[in-house]
């Protein structure tokens, strides 16, 4: 007999009662839900439009898309301000822009969600200046701004502002601007409230960054001082403390600050709290309030150049911040490069050089080959690699302060070569280059890592290794061995010393990682200046005497200089003269000729071949237009690169062309291209 199931127990009836309470208490939240709603949604009545300028990654939607204002947000809702948005189904982050009356759209607009922050972090300075870089390399102005607002931190947004220092405006104080002749006439305009605008090339053993800001303090208004990398930053920001010890006028802006700290100095520029930004890169889209001077600072620093699209220039973000405000300029440092001459020789910019008695009492420069001697214990022929002239000279220099001697290659021995034929050694799992990083550890490669212990020559089969180009680590082991009882260290990229001090001491460093003496180095060695000349680059002589300039710059007033190097070679005979304005105009003469920048403009578009194809056919470039290519890509063979060159009065013209096809390939979705406009190397 099967026995039935159990029954759930019953439920107790609900009193009528209680039924009309739980509905009546439904249908209140309900109403309330409605009603808040419904007063979110209510449109202000006042400027009920908002042009955001909303963030799609998209190039054909790059410009501003009216939105309603909700009566909720109309105080928050002010120009400047992050807010999010309903856009294509998705909520996005966007920028207000200004508020209007009255829209171009016929439809119902959608509402701003939600107004992020109170604080206005776009001035409208800085968003019409995204717009004019962004035109200028082909670019979206949220890729610009990306590179001016930093990202939000919230804590530092809300923490309690500090009072705004009042602006300390001083004369220049320096003596040393006395060795540069038209430096006075310049200085005085600036203080003036004018706009003068020069190019500046420092004597060796200058004290640069109080010179700058000397120049800085001495602006009516706010100034923009842009530097390649932190350790300039931090001279100068030094410099700026010493020369106003009663109150802070800057707020240095760079990557390595962290979040809170650059958002913190970001806050700063923008409330007017400070009026100088000293910072990289991203500094020259600085919010400076009232600006009246920008400044950059060795403008040849690839530094300068930002590696994320649109990829923008320093020097050209300035200049065009200079003309869109009417503030003055300075394009500063040791060397000169071709852009800053076509300044001067364009009439936009006036020259301030080193008189030539000073410049005679600041260094002297001699360049050294290698003797018989040398050659005769040279079997390779090309010479002595440190000639004995250059052993004479550190014993002595060494004796009275710090020596540096700069290296072209960090490592030991930073490439191989067969020791009979001469044939590069290289790897034999990848085709990589060889090198030894250690006297102790087989030769490895520089790609992969694989070590070769058993390497043989695939010319002539020889075991044997030579080493063409050494590094710093063994430059330095070779100079301890001659110099018994000095100290020689080394700077490189993985190990980079900020200063040395005023004592005996001998510096081996690459290109860029020199430290600061404190009181200047008694004398510089720059050694291999066959391997800066040889550079396959457009750049390559002109990148090669910035180099050794900045490093001459480092000695101390009445110091020497060696260059080993061919004595007649026309760059090395430029630094000897210190003539680094002849060399650039030289330079800009030879490059006029071969139509190359800066007389004319260029851009470069690299992508997989059939993308390149579909940009070559869309794009609708000048008429006086070259098209070089397209060929296959150095750098990766699976892709191809066309270089496009025009005359620079169409290089405008080349730039919408360029931000055209951008934009029909967003549109229409086709593979993506690499565009940069005037890039640093071709």
């Amino acid at each position: 007999m099967t026995t039935p199931p159990p029954q759930p127990p019953e439920q107790p009836e609900l009193l009528p009662g209680m039924v009309r309470a739980g509905v009546k208490q439904a249908q209140a939240k309900a109403r309330a839900t409605r009603e808040r709603k419904a007063a979110g949604a209510a449109i202000t009545d006042v400027d009920p439009v908002a042009r955001v300028l909303v963030d799609t990654g998209l190039a054909h939607l790059d410009r501003p898309f009216d939105f309603a204002v909700p009566a909720s947000m109309s105080e928050a809702a002010r120009p400047g301000v992050r807010v999010k948005v309903r856009f294509a189904g998705k909520e996005a982050d966007g920028y207000l822009l200004e508020r209007a009356a009255t829209s171009d759209h016929t439809g119902r607009l959608q509402p701003l969600r939600r107004v992020v922050g109170a604080e206005q972090v776009l001035t409208g300075e800085v968003a019409d200046l995204a717009a004019l870089v962004a035109g200028r390399y082909a670019g979206t102005r949220h890729d610009v701004l990306r590179l001016a607002v930093p990202p939000r931190h919230a804590t530092t947004e809300k923490a309690e502002d500090e009072p705004t220092t009042a602006a300390v405006v001083r004369a220049p104080s320096h003596p040393e601007w006395a060795h540069y002749p038209h430096a006075a006439a310049w200085l005085a305009r600036l203080g003036s409230g004018e706009a003068p605008r020069a190019v500046w090339n420092a004597s060796p053993g200058a004290d640069w960054p109080r010179l700058l800001a000397d120049a800085a303090l001495a602006a009516p208004g706010g100034v923009v001082l842009c530097l390649p990398d932190g350790k300039d930053v931090a001279r100068v920001a030094a410099a700026l403390d010493e020369a106003s010890p009663e109150a802070p006028q800057h707020a240095v802006l760079t990557a390595d600050l962290g979040p809170a700290a650059r958002y913190r100095s970001f806050l700063r520029l923008l409330r007017g709290q400070r009026r100088i930004a000293v910072g990289t890169r991203a500094a020259a889209l600085a919010p400076v309030r009232d600006l009246s001077l920008v400044m950059i600072w060795d403008d040849g620093d690839d530094l300068h150049a930002e590696p994320r699209a649109p990829y923008p220039h320093t020097r050209e973000t300035l200049l065009l911040r200079a003309e869109q405000v009417g503030c003055a300029a300075m394009v500063a440092g040791f060397a000169r490069t071709v852009e800053a001459q076509h300044l001067v020789h364009t009439g936009w910019a006036h020259e301030i050089a080193v008189a030539r008695q000073p410049l005679r009492a600041a260094v002297t420069v001699r360049v050294t080959g290698a003797s018989d001697h040398d050659l005769a214990r040279d079997v390779s022929g090309r010479g002595a690699r440190i000639p004995r002239e250059v052993h004479d000279l550190l014993r002595h220099a060494v004796q009275q302060g710090p020596v540096l001697v700069q290296n072209p290659r960090q490592g030991y021995l930073a490439a191989l070569a067969c020791e009979r034929c001469r044939t590069p050694a290289r790897c034999p799992a990848c085709t990589g280059p060889l090198r030894l990083g250690t006297p102790t550890r087989a030769a490895s490669c520089a790609w992969c890592g694989t070590e070769a212990p058993g390497w043989a020559c695939a010319e002539c089969g020889h075991r044997g290794l030579r080493a063409p180009v050494l590094g710093q680590a063994r430059t330095a082991e070779e100079l301890g061995r001659s110099l018994p009882g000095v100290s020689v260290r080394t700077s490189a990229r993985d190990d980079v010393l900020a200063s040395v001090p005023d004592k005996p001491v001998v510096v081996v460093a690459t290109p860029g990682a020199e430290p600061v003496a404190e009181a200047g180095y008694a004398a510089v060695v720059v050694l291999d200046t066959w391997l800066g000349l040889g550079r396959p680059e457009l750049r390559g002589e002109e990148e090669a005497l910035r180099r050794w300039a900045n490093a001459i710059g480092l000695v101390r007033p009445g110091g020497r200089a060696l260059l080993v190097g061919d004595p007649g070679h026309p760059t090395l005979q430029a630094l000897v003269r210190w003539d680094v304005a002849g060399f650039a105009a030289r330079e800009a003469e030879n490059r006029a000729s071969a139509h190359l920048p800066p007389a004319s403009r260029m851009a470069t578009i690299t992508g997989l071949p059939g993308a390149v194809d579909d940009a070559l056919t869309l794009l609708a470039a000048p008429e006086d237009a070259e098209l070089l290519g397209p060929v296959p890509d150095e750098r990766d063979a699976e892709r191809s690169r066309l270089v496009v060159r025009v005359p620079r009065r169409d290089g405008p013209a080349l730039s919408a062309a360029l931000g055209e096809l951008q934009r029909v390939r967003s549109a229409r979705k086709l593979d993506p291209v690499r565009v940069q406009v005037d890039p640093m190397s071709l």
